[in-house]
């Protein structure tokens, strides 16, 4: 431990003052920032990992800062990993699709430790992140599928409707061929599938 004075020389008079009475450097440190700061970022979460020296890894605690590019520091979220090692995952519900992000990280000696004291270090260099975006179906292909899907009940209640027709043809028209005109109504009904499903293809 050691004596902290200040003196000094005051309207022509010498003037000692004690400022700290016991002083213990390893209970007043700043440690430099977490450097190598990296990410990577899959649809699922971002892992984002740094280092420190070895020899502090195991005394050391860490708080991540994150927000959107675009966005100020000022309302950045804070996340603190939970344990002693330099990395941090970000669930990907916390993130925006398509949105890019920055973090950055801070370090200080853990309170469990009672050898040393610290206050946070500076913020470190920052990393950039995106969460990648959910591919999206082209509009052709859906409307393509939901004409596949719709085709075969239009298809069974256009035979219905034809089968219903022809009986009540058959009953008011009794000069009408019912073997002429149901084969006519069929023919024109197969000829209009042939077209949808060219189309579909």
């Amino acid at each position: 431990g050691y004596r902290v004075s200040l003196q000094g020389n005051f309207s022509g008079r010498n003037h000692m003052y004690v400022t700290f009475p016991e002083y213990s450097p390893r209970r007043h440190i700043k440690l430099d920032p977490p450097l190598n700061i990296q990410s990577n970022a899959t649809a699922s979460k971002c892992q984002i990992w740094w280092s420190v020296p070895w020899y502090l890894a195991e005394i050391l605690q860490y708080e991540l800062q994150y927000k959107e590019h675009s966005m100020s520091w000022e309302i950045a979220l804070n996340k603190t990993p939970p344990s002693s090692l330099p990395q941090i995952e970000i669930e990907a519900t916390e993130l925006r699709s398509g949105i890019a992000y920055i973090a950055r990280v801070r370090c200080k000696v853990s309170e469990n430790e009672d050898s040393y004291h610290s206050q946070w270090s500076e913020w470190s260099q920052t990393t950039v992140f995106q969460r990648p975006g959910v591919p999206k179906l082209s509009e052709n292909i859906l409307n393509t599928r939901t004409m596949q899907f719709l085709f075969i009940p239009l298809s069974f209640g256009t035979l219905l409707y034809l089968f219903w027709n022809f009986k009540l043809s058959s009953r008011s028209r009794q000069k009408a061929s019912p073997a002429l005109t149901f084969p006519r109504q069929l023919l024109s009904f197969s000829h209009s599938i042939i077209c949808t499903m060219g189309i579909l293809r």
